[in-house]
């Protein structure tokens, strides 16, 4: 095998076979990220030193992203005045000058349109949460709601991207990739992040997840998220191909392993570098995904306590099971994304289907993680992008809908270092403008990294002439949600 491969670089010419078909070796050979590697392992990816900057309350984050943006005034912040106001007009004096999508700008008219289901005081803390998400409400004492959320993204994408990388604009490396870089793996067997995407059964929401959602920017592309498919082989490429036996194959990558060595010694491209480890990464999940994803060892109560879709392949509920199952392993960091919250037209139908497909899975890993003695130490974070308006969108006079709405919305976050059955932040009796505590996105940032023991200010990465943070310029640690 290695005399094919020297044969060809007499061939060709070391600099031109190398420089112009190494590169093409690698993408070919498994597209995006991953391939295989009979070189020994190593320890995983260090973090930078002086990290983590103080003692981390989190030592693994997951992100349960609820892409279309649920709505706020039908699931986490009552507002009694709506009921008595229902079909009457959102005063002027509280809308000001609001930014809102196009769908909305132009409305003349702002019909109030309360909760469309009542909410109910769960736990000790009595804490108020939409009656359509029971199971949330079973773990209100473990978490903190923050109702004082607000962006400036009027649209999804910019809406998410924001969220998730820091800028409205894509090109900014993702969370999970600031996180893997500045902290490291903890295990060299999986992915360091992960993100798995779903979506409601009847795909209404439209909404599409881009992979700079969990790209790396201008980091290193071995710290962008590795995507698990929901159906078929989890991920592209993994498993030999059909004809191929494991010895042939461990010795067609050890020939390539050692052109993406030679490769990197004379030109010394950082990409190589990411290349050689995806390939050795790959290697060793042949063995250790397939163990992941078997459920057989799952106690029938665990299966249940995530609900009837649990075994469905591509569901929120089974994407919830395997992301316990990627902490236990080492996984730093999950992005769960799912896709069904924009209810622009259905929301008296469509959103309590949305709390039926995610509210179980949801509280289930939460409570999975603690009776694992995991929740102390793991951060969870369920949100979406914005919230949506207190007036109806639609028809004059029978609204079915809600429009984007990013000046105030709210988020839950559970474990991790932060308070259980504490609501933070406050908004007027139409859930309009906030009136205590507000939190913006990149507060939200600084505080995910300052619970990961990372001061947010001191992780950057110079780029173009400029040192780059996850937060920007802005951003200041919420630490009254701190336990």
């Amino acid at each position: 095998m290695k005399e094919i491969f020297h044969n060809a670089i007499d061939r060709f010419g070391r600099r031109d076979f190398l420089g112009k078909g190494g590169t093409g070796l690698g993408v070919a050979a498994l597209a995006g990220l991953l391939g295989g590697s009979t070189q020994g392992a190593p320890s995983g990816l260090p973090g930078l030193k002086g990290l983590p900057h103080h003692a981390p309350k989190a030592k693994r984050v997951v992100y349960l992203w609820q892409g279309g943006a649920p709505t706020h005034v039908d699931l986490f912040d009552p507002k009694p005045v709506m009921e008595k106001m229902k079909m009457q007009e959102l005063p002027e004096s509280v809308r000001g000058k609001t930014r809102l999508s196009t769908m909305t700008a132009g409305y003349n008219k702002h019909p109030i349109v309360p909760a469309i289901k009542p909410f109910k005081k769960y736990g000790k803390s009595g804490m108020e949460i939409t009656s359509m998400m029971p199971h949330l409400g079973s773990i209100a004492d473990e978490i903190t709601l923050i109702r004082s959320m607000n962006t400036e993204a009027v649209n999804h994408a910019p809406g998410v991207t924001y969220f998730l990388t820091g800028a409205q604009v894509p090109g900014r490396p993702s969370m999970g990739a600031w996180l893997t870089y500045g902290l490291g793996t903890i295990t060299s067997e999986l992915p360091a992040f992960v993100v798995m995407t779903s979506s409601d059964r009847g795909k209404t929401c439209g909404q599409l997840f881009f992979d700079y959602y969990w790209g790396s920017g201008f980091l290193p592309t071995r710290l962008q998220g590795v995507r698990f498919r929901g159906v078929g082989d989890p991920v592209p490429y993994l498993n030999n191909p059909e004809g191929i036996s494991q010895t042939s194959r461990s010795k067609l990558l050890a020939g390539i392993d050692e052109l993406n060595r030679a490769h990197l010694a004379e030109f010394g491209d950082p990409e190589i570098d990411t290349r050689i480890s995806q390939y050795e990464m790959a290697f060793r999940m042949q063995t250790s995904v397939p163990g992941l994803l078997d459920f057989s060892d799952e106690p029938k109560y665990i299966l249940d306590m995530y609900g009837p879709q649990v075994l469905e392949p591509g569901t929120f509920a089974r994407h919830c099971l395997i992301t316990r199952r990627l902490l236990e392993r080492g996984t730093r960091f999950v992005q769960l994304m799912h896709a069904g919250w924009d209810q622009h037209s259905n929301l008296f139908t469509q959103l309590e289907n949305q709390c039926l497909d995610t509210d179980q899975p949801s509280a289930a890993l939460v409570k999975d993680l603690k009776m694992r003695g995991m929740l102390d130490d793991t951060l969870v974070i369920w949100g979406g992008e914005f919230g949506r308006t207190p007036f109806g969108q639609g028809p004059e006079g029978k609204p079915n809908g809600r429009d984007h709405f990013g000046r105030a919305f709210s988020l839950w976050m559970a474990g991790g270092g932060v308070k259980g059955g504490h609501v933070h932040g406050a908004t007027d009796d139409f859930a309009w403008n906030i009136t205590k505590d507000p939190v913006h996105v990149h507060d939200h940032q600084a505080t995910i990294l300052h619970l990961c023991g990372i001061d947010h200010e001191r992780l950057t990465f110079r780029y173009q002439g400029r040192q780059f943070r996850l937060t920007d310029i802005h951003g200041k640690v919420v630490r009254e949600v701190l336990a």
